[in-house]
């Protein structure tokens, strides 16, 4: 059987934590960005848990844990 390839787009966007939850960076932060507070700015640094509901699918495009 050969091996199972790695989908590049989503190795890039998702993280996987050393507990293997995956992680993801929120959306909207690079446009417009002199609009947006400084707070708003930060909140766009944090890392968030994917929901439950997207990891069986982030998982079949991961199989090595990229």
């Amino acid at each position: 059987m050969p091996k199972m390839k790695t989908h590049k787009g989503t190795k890039r966007r998702f993280k996987i934590t050393g507990s293997g939850k995956f992680m993801r960076a929120k959306g909207m932060k690079s446009h417009n960005r002199r609009k947006k507070s400084p707070r708003t700015l930060r909140m766009f640094d944090r890392m968030l848990e994917v929901d439950k509901s997207d990891v069986k699918r982030i998982k079949a495009k991961l199989p090595y844990g990229a």
